[in-house]
């Protein structure tokens, strides 16, 4: 399922494609999801792994929702792979892919006009097939939610 799913007419593409549970039916990780990036454009054609935290697709729809010029969306923030979508004034994308051990490449995309509610579209779709299930009772402490489907 794509979470992100990006391009244009250049041939430039950045995909955030979710491919399941980090670690399906333990705790600490079964909400943790893992996404393979794929960025391509005619100077690039990468794959990159990421995993995906219940926070990060938190903070993906705040950013998507207030996304004007000069702001950013991203996934990634504190740890590993890093993606930053910085909308420009004539409301192309400036993509940037930030991995600490092995790549960092920007990409310009111009993509279509209802990019943004697609991309909720999206998110909700990741969250009905992936939700969350787990709940941290304390620090480092937890237990399954009482609305998980078994």
């Amino acid at each position: 399922m794509d979470l992100i799913h990006l391009g244009d007419a250049d041939g430039n593409r950045c995909i955030v494609r979710v491919t399941g549970r980090s670690r399906p039916g333990v705790l600490p990780g079964h909400d943790t999801l893992r996404a393979d990036v794929f960025a391509s454009a005619d100077f690039v054609d990468a794959r990159l792994d990421v995993y995906v935290f219940q926070r990060d697709l938190d903070a993906w729809q705040r950013d998507l929702t207030g996304i004007a010029p000069g702001k950013d969306a991203r996934i990634g923030r504190d740890r590993g792979l890093e993606l930053v979508l910085h909308m420009l004034d004539d409301r192309s994308l400036a993509v940037t892919l930030h991995d600490p051990d092995r790549l960092t490449t920007m990409l310009r995309i111009r993509p279509e006009e209802n990019w943004v509610d697609e991309h909720l579209q999206r998110l909700e779709q990741v969250r009905r097939i992936w939700p969350s299930e787990v709940v941290e009772t304390g620090p480092m402490t937890y237990a399954w939610s009482p609305d998980r489907q078994a």
